[in-house]
């Protein structure tokens, strides 16, 4: 007994007909006539009435059908599990994050993902955030870190790490620290300003929230990595603005001491940080959101 004589079976009595269940395995009706006639054989017992034009069960038929339908589900499943237990021995993940990244909980997801599941190469990618996204919807990266403004992708799946608001960046002594905090965006407008560029979360944002208000601002530089923005910025180059997170990590790190962070108070939009994947993820993805959780959790 084979597992395709099972699923012959099942077509002819799906079908009601010889023709049409060869035309649905594709093989001619003469190869499925005769596995059908091996297999009756092989039970002793006839399966199929072919008295009239329209095959139909036998009593015997009948009987075996719902076994022939369970074998196929357990070889399908059987089959699933050793893919997906495959699929974590040897594969290929491809993690895409925004450029200039240092989101440490990715790196130790990735880290406890690769003790887990050595044979899995990891292959990482840096973009903007709209260039991950469409990366992510196309399956050429399996998994991305990006920054959004709002709400993540809503036909991608989603883990959120961060919501917040947007900061300005401003060497000590600036005109922007003395007035009142928070700041609003139409206290920019007198000074140029230096940001991330379009495509990433942070800018997405600062676009959505001025054209909301009508203000308009001088967008005198542009870098894709938040410490650029603020080295530019602690030069006397322009008012940064940044995430509240990145504009705090930027005061207190390289540039401590010449960088004073002002929120800014009627953005509106919350910048989000997220880890976006696919529906129905394979197998080593799923570990790796897993890992993401925890990390992230932690």
């Amino acid at each position: 007994m084979e597992l395709r004589q099972l699923e012959y079976l099942i077509a002819v009595a799906e079908e009601a007909n010889f023709t049409r269940a060869a035309e649905r395995v594709h093989i001619s009706q003469s190869g499925v006539s005769a596995q059908i006639r091996q297999l009756e054989h092989e039970l002793g017992a006839t399966l199929i009435d072919r008295s009239s034009r329209t095959a139909r069960l036998t009593d015997a038929g009948a009987a075996a059908l719902p076994h022939a339908r369970a074998a196929l589900a357990a070889s399908d499943g059987l089959r699933q599990a050793v893919d997906e237990v495959n699929g974590l021995i040897r594969g290929r993940l491809v993690v895409g994050m925004v450029t200039a990244c240092t989101v440490t909980g990715l790196f130790d997801a990735l880290a406890s993902f690769h003790r887990s599941h050595p044979g899995v190469t990891i292959t990482l990618v840096e973009d903007d955030s709209a260039a991950l996204t469409g990366r992510v919807r196309a399956g050429t990266a399996d998994l991305a870190l990006i920054g959004a403004a709002g709400s993540t992708p809503p036909d991608l799946e989603s883990h959120l790490i961060i919501s917040e608001g947007l900061a300005a960046a401003v060497p000590s002594g600036h005109p922007l620290l003395a007035e009142p905090a928070p700041a609003k965006l139409a206290d920019l407008t007198g000074y140029p300003v230096v940001c991330l560029p379009t495509g990433t979360g942070v800018r997405a944002v600062l676009d959505q929230a001025c054209a909301a208000q009508g203000v308009r601002l001088d967008i005198a530089l542009e870098a894709s990595a938040p410490g650029t923005v603020a080295d530019l910025a602690a030069r006397g180059l322009g008012v940064a603005v940044l995430s509240e997170t990145m504009a705090l990590a930027q005061q207190g790190d390289a540039h401590a001491g010449r960088l004073r962070s002002v929120p800014l108070g009627d953005t509106g939009i919350p910048a989000l940080l997220a880890l976006i994947w696919k529906p129905d993820p394979g197998p080593a993805v799923r570990a790796l959101v897993r890992h993401c959780r925890r990390s992230f959790g932690a």
